[in-house]
């Protein structure tokens, strides 16, 4: 299989003079895992999960989108969540805005931060949000500094990336242009979103070099991979060895791309912090207690979830419960 030619096989190594010694992990679960959920999972029961995200150490949650209800039913009660939220220091609540009503929404939440998405790709980007990608940039040049004058921290995510499901190829260029504009409009944090899961680690290696080359400063780059070829984690490690220090990530691999069909979900936070952790990059988070809220978002779905350490944890916390029923009976 030939190499993707816009992507070299050698790129310049953006690798620094040492890796970072921490990672801030951005927990996606509540909004882009639930939303691709068929069942509509209870406001109550959000609030749990999130709670428990928080008693875990997690301390960027994307907690849900302001979207029209009728587009995502499954994020309807956006606001009603949010006042269920519990209020820690440090704990940092994100949500999703598609345009100025859904920024006034959030606004009227109360809420510190917001995320903004457009695609690298046009027939993503018509096909996502039924505007092009021009249209989508223009209204975001508009949206963030009305954001940012509010005191809001401002994410923007840019699908497509490393690929697009209908288009196949998506050229570097269009990526460093989008991210050039929305910097200049004042967000915050670019998102480089491998929304198909399609991404590798040369790709991810070249792009953020592209990126650095053009001015892009490297904690203004944030990465969301998807599983469904089973790179996640390479991508990661490949992005945290360039400087990237956050990482977007869902529990258990809640989740997915619904242009996938049978691919596995997000990259599993609890995937992403064993990593990190056994690597002794801290990331803050209790591994035990992350993927106890796994097993609670799990029960809450009724349907087995795909994070590798996930099962890994269940299958070690049956058999702990079986030794001790033995040593009971005995």
């Amino acid at each position: 299989m030939s190499p993707d030619p816009a992507f070299p096989a050698e790129p310049e190594r953006t690798r620094q003079l040492a890796e970072p010694s921490r990672a801030r992990v951005y927990e996606v679960s509540p909004r882009d895992g639930l939303q691709n959920e068929a069942t509509i999972v209870p406001t109550e029961r959000k609030a749990e999960l999130i709670a428990r995200l928080v008693a875990a150490g997690v301390r960027d949650i994307e907690v849900t989108s302001f979207v029209r209800p009728r587009w995502i039913p499954q994020l309807s009660d956006a606001a009603e969540l949010v006042s269920l939220l519990p209020q820690v220091e440090g704990v940092n609540y994100w949500g999703l805005v598609p345009n100025p009503v859904g920024l006034e929404r959030a606004l009227e939440a109360r809420m510190r931060g917001v995320g903004t998405v457009l695609s690298a790709s046009e027939t993503h980007n018509k096909k996502n949000l039924n505007r092009t990608v021009r249209e989508s940039l223009a209204g975001l040049e508009e949206l963030i500094p009305v954001a940012k004058d509010e005191g809001l921290r401002v994410r923007s995510y840019i699908s497509t990336v490393f690929g697009c499901p209908y288009e196949g190829h998506v050229a570097p260029e269009a990526t460093l242009t989008l991210a050039e504009r929305l910097l200049a409009a004042g967000c915050d944090e670019l998102v480089l979103g491998d929304t198909v899961g399609m991404a590798n680690p040369v790709q991810v290696e070249a792009m953020i070099a592209l990126l650095l080359q053009h001015g892009v400063r490297i904690d203004q780059i944030a990465v969301h991979f998807h599983d469904t070829r089973g790179t996640a984690l390479a991508n990661a490690l490949v992005a945290l060895r360039a400087g990237v220090t956050t990482f977007d990530a869902s529990i258990a691999g809640l989740g997915g791309c619904p242009y996938a069909p049978g691919a596995a979900g997000n990259l599993a936070s609890e995937d992403l912090v064993q990593m990190f952790e056994a690597m002794g990059v801290s990331t803050g988070v209790d591994l035990d207690r992350l993927a106890d809220a796994g097993h609670y978002a799990q029960g809450v779905l009724g349907r087995e979830l795909s994070g590798r350490y996930h099962q890994y944890h269940a299958g070690r916390s049956d058999e702990a419960r079986r030794r001790a029923a033995a040593r009971n009976t005995a």
